[in-house]
């Protein structure tokens, strides 16, 4: 990506590996068990119950792997694109302050967890081009991000619970009135920037290789960018 007419880099999810492995072996499994039932005797019927229900599981995984799209990240010279099955979002480049992966206290040192997470400039956009179905499973996703970095003085767990669920209204900085399940995910955007420092993140299993190279190449996306910025405003001005 270091011109205008770079090709998109795309991301595969690890998470969707397998999966017309797994549909094949659900498959055979219920050929197996369907001649188990039929050829062998009744004392074994639960060993032939389990290879059913195991079958039925590999089919249930291979199909939720099968129906997510082929590439979960596609970035382009001017977007990150983020797809899901219930939807997308997007964040332009100029819109990126940094990609990292988030630390949190362990003791005396800080640990790295398995996930990357952005920070924006401005929360316009991203809100803009989110899908309400997608919010709604980003709220349920991420909530275990809230229980990192929690304050000493949240014995109760009450703390949790009003930032897991603060439906309040959000204002973005164009003065529109955010209400709904995109207000309830720009104020936990807020909270998990107080917390780790990053408004949105994406799991280990949404990306192809481990966070520190995924975020190793955002920066160097960022860089590549920028220096093209430079030559081209350096061509201007001569």
């Amino acid at each position: 990506m270091s011109g205008d007419n770079a090709e998109p880099i795309y991301i595969r999810a690890a998470s969707k590996s397998n999966g017309i492995t797994s549909i094949v072996i659900g498959l055979v499994g219920l050929f197996v068990s369907a001649l188990w039932f039929v050829l062998l005797p009744s004392w074994l019927v639960l060993a032939g119950i389990f290879i059913t229900s195991a079958s039925l599981i590999a089919l249930l995984i291979g199909y939720f792997k099968v129906r997510e799209p082929e590439f979960s990240l596609e970035m382009t010279p001017e977007h990150i694109i983020y797809r899901h099955r219930l939807g997308r979002w997007q964040i332009d480049w100029d819109n990126l302050q940094r990609a990292d992966c988030p630390k949190v206290r362990a003791g005396l040192t800080h640990v790295e967890l398995e996930t990357v997470g952005f920070k924006l400039k401005d929360y316009r956009n991203f809100l803009h081009s989110i899908s309400p179905r997608l919010a709604t499973h980003l709220l349920m996703e991420q909530r275990p991000l809230l229980l990192q970095n929690s304050e000493d003085n949240c014995a109760t767990g009450s703390c949790y619970e009003q930032s897991m669920f603060d439906d309040k209204h959000f204002t973005l900085s164009d003065g529109t009135v955010l209400t709904g399940v995109k207000a309830m995910l720009a104020n936990r955007m807020v909270e998990l920037r107080r917390r780790l420092g990053f408004d949105v993140y994406i799991a280990t299993s949404d990306i192809d290789r481990t966070p520190t190279e995924f975020a190793a190449l955002i920066a160097q996306c960022q860089q590549a960018r920028a220096q093209l910025k430079l030559e081209t405003q350096s061509s201007i001005n001569e």
